[in-house]
């Protein structure tokens, strides 16, 4: 039986790690509905209501370069959370279910391209993007379809690894009792491992997306108008006059609303995802 003492003890040490962690949203929050002058006065972690403004909101929403580079987050992490499940699913359904040669070396060194750094590919992607995928006038860079090609390579690993998990869980009889009945391949994975595994593909998709819509590196340097990302948008607030602080914070919330949200929501699916497969019976 746990003790009084230590149960209090891990509650307080949860609480001050949750006040460290919301810490940094709630002063970004701050910043966002201050004007410029209450941002430069003394600084406080109290709100002020009858100081609040939502100019920073109204002008930023307003902005057709903002909903431009939040359409193409929009658009870019939900092409990509579709295009990872559905090949991260055959992916794992094959190396889970049929033998290969080399099977574990093949499922080590597709996770090997996730443990490398991103920043060693910058440079490649770049040449790449910019000489060699080109068509005419035509090339991968500054483009949609360069960003959602380019984060399937980079969460199809993830996607791999962890549906590989989930498709080991369910047990292979049900496959060969579908055979059996005369079920083909194709068959079986829309009647049978898509049902089972469906927790866990939607958690795949969720953090592929949450992993899409976050990213930064690529997305600043293989895009520069057409394909920018919300994230990217970002740093346009800085400017050789000065910094917009205020408009840099609302922009900032209204980015980190959407994940928030979407992982609120389906909190309790993204355990159940994880943790199945985890015992065998």
């Amino acid at each position: 039986m746990t003790r009084p003492g230590v149960k209090w003890t891990t509650f307080a040490l949860w609480v001050l790690f949750s006040l460290l962690t919301l810490l940094p949203i709630w002063w970004m929050f701050l910043v966002s509905v201050k004007s410029r002058t209450d941002l430069f006065g003394r600084p406080s972690f109290l709100l002020d209501i009858s100081r609040i403004t939502w100019d920073n909101y109204a002008t930023v929403i307003a902005n057709p370069a903002f909903q431009r580079y939040m359409l193409n987050s929009l658009i870019v992490s939900t092409a990509n959370a579709a295009l990872v499940c559905a090949l991260g699913l055959l992916a794992a359904y094959a190396m889970s279910r049929y033998r290969m040669r080399g099977k574990d070396n093949i499922f080590f060194w597709v996770l090997t391209n996730r443990m490398a750094p991103p920043a060693a590919f910058l440079l490649p992607l770049y040449l790449l993007y910019t000489g060699v995928f080109q068509v005419g006038d035509w090339s991968l860079f500054d483009t949609r379809i360069g960003l959602i090609l380019l984060y399937c390579v980079l969460n199809l690993p993830f996607a791999f690894w962890l549906l590989q998990g989930i498709i080991d869980g369910i047990p292979a009889e049900l496959d060969e009792a579908a055979y059996v009945d005369g079920a083909s391949t194709w068959q079986v994975l829309r009647t049978i491992i898509v049902p089972l595994a469906g927790p866990g593909i939607a958690v795949t998709g969720i953090l592929t997306w949450v992993f899409a819509w976050n990213e930064y590196l690529f997305a600043s340097t293989l895009t520069s108008v057409n394909a920018r990302t919300i994230t990217t948008g970002l740093a346009e607030f800085v400017t050789v006059t000065g910094t917009n602080w205020g408009q840099m914070a609302a922009v900032a919330m209204l980015t980190l609303l959407p994940a928030a949200l979407v992982l609120a929501v389906v909190q309790k699916h993204i355990v159940a995802g994880l943790t199945f497969g985890a015992v065998k019976g």
